[in-house]
């Protein structure tokens, strides 16, 4: 049998700093070349570390689902340990990560989402009061704003939203923590940025924290539910662990779900032909334009090419540039050997696109994601997978339906900026401002939400 052998490098790699310039502009496009260059498997250099990418289906199921002795989550992205902890979550050693996770997996199970629907739906109506009945809204700020709004009521309570204003800017604040390449104790102006955005919102959620152990609400949320918990063994939970939890949620809840929901509008008002499907499905089901009675579960189960196009908006344009982990001893896999301590790292972009794997890869198609399609669809990479498969996800996704549903009930929209690219560099892949949405009620009862 042969010899397991590192995956051929990526060529331009400059001395001492490798390819690390050009990743930090566009990571997308140094893993394109190297694509290009060598197929599915290839390595380059960040700096003094290596790294390894892995395309395609079967490469990233074999690291989303490896045991955190092969690969660790924690060693693999070391700016969340700035950003949040050194011992928080994913990036505590892992029967601490356990004991946290437990806490918290119960509030996302599927019996516990209806209880959310109802603020999902309490903040869009807000957001269509603000806006009235016509004008003009830049896209990613206006949602992104609800989606915080939406995280901080279901995580922090109904009360909270008069109390936590301009959380949104500082929550993009501590979002440029998020740095491949520079050490967390950088003084970069964007790393110093995230620091004090960091310690102003652990100051707000802390004072959040204790509130609620001098007032405890009679029917528990998220927020006492989580105040009140206490480990299996029945140690408390301390107060650093507790706001380091909410403030992922928060920030977890906001990033990824902006994007996601922003791109799917996008998505729908470039192809008006499946936008006006899925108006018809809406109509069908009883929740398009005169209904008024309160959104359900059930009602939005019954919107099949809704949950399609959110999936094909996640497959097209899914908001995290890659996924990544750190070997914690030699590997090897298909025959590519995986040093010790090297990073290895599946991109969601590159490998959703694949023509071996997907039918007509750039091309919006969300009726491949429909029962009876006969497509082969790989799983959906966006939101992790294995262990560490993101606890929110279904949370994500009635949140987005429950928005597009109320927005395309009451508005008719218009996409002034086309085409509409992503913002560049290593962060989040928003859309990239300008990205400017004309809106006006279908009727006056429309614009009276």
């Amino acid at each position: 049998m042969p010899h397991a052998v590192r995956p051929p490098q990526l060529s331009g790699a400059r001395p001492f700093v490798g390819h690390a310039a050009p990743f930090l502009r566009d990571p997308y496009a140094v893993l394109s070349r190297g694509q290009a260059e060598h197929g599915r498997a290839f390595s380059f250099r960040l700096g003094n570390r290596q790294a390894t990418a892995l395309l395609g289906s079967e490469y990233s199921g074999w690291m989303l689902k490896a045991p955190d002795d092969d690969l660790s989550i924690r060693a693999s992205y070391p700016f969340f340990k700035h950003m949040f902890g050194p011992d928080f979550f994913f990036w505590a050693e892992f029967e601490e990560y356990r004991r946290q996770r437990e806490l918290v997996l119960p509030r996302f199970r599927a019996g516990q989402l209806d209880s959310y629907l109802g603020r999902m739906e309490t903040e869009a109506r807000a957001l269509m009061a603000r806006l009235g009945g016509e004008g003009e809204m830049e896209l990613v700020e206006t949602l992104g704003e609800t989606v915080m709004h939406i995280s901080a009521h279901a995580f922090l309570g109904a009360d909270v939203n008069e109390r936590i204003r301009g959380f949104f800017p500082t929550f993009r604040r501590f979002s440029e923590g998020l740095d491949p390449v520079l050490p967390g104790w950088v003084p970069a102006p964007h790393l110093l940025r995230s620091r004090r955005a960091r310690d102003s919102l652990r100051r707000d959620v802390l004072a959040l924290v204790r509130r609620r152990r001098q007032h405890p609400w009679q029917e528990p949320d998220f927020l006492q539910t989580l105040v009140d918990s206490h480990f299996e063994d029945g140690e408390p939970v301390p107060d650093a662990v507790l706001v380091n939890l909410i403030l992922m949620f928060l920030w977890a809840g906001h990033e990824t779900t902006t994007g996601h929901l922003a791109w799917a509008l996008v998505d729908l008002l470039e192809h008006p032909a499946h936008l006006a499907r899925v108006r018809a499905e809406q109509r069908d089901a009883g929740l398009g334009e005169g209904a008024s009675a309160p959104l359900t579960t059930k009602d939005l189960h019954r919107l099949p090419l809704l949950a399609a196009a959110l999936k094909e908006t996640q497959r097209l344009h899914p908001v995290a540039p890659m996924l990544m982990r750190r070997a914690r001893r030699e590997l090897t896999v298909d025959g590519w050997l995986i040093p010790h301590g090297s990073l290895v790292l599946v991109s969601p972009a590159l490998t959703h696109r694949l023509p071996e794997e997907w039918r007509q890869p750039d091309a919006y198609r969300p009726e491949r994601f429909l029962k009876g399609s006969g497509e082969r669809t790989p799983e959906l990479i966006g939101f992790g997978g294995g262990l560490h498969r993101c606890l929110g996800e279904r949370f994500a996704h009635l949140e987005m339906e429950a928005v597009l549903t109320l927005l395309l009930r009451h508005y008719e929209l218009e996409l002034l900026d086309s085409p509409v690219l992503p913002v560049p560099g290593s962060t989040t892949k928003w859309p990239k401002s300008p990205c400017r949405v004309r809106y006006r009620a279908k009727s006056a009862a429309g614009a009276a939400v």
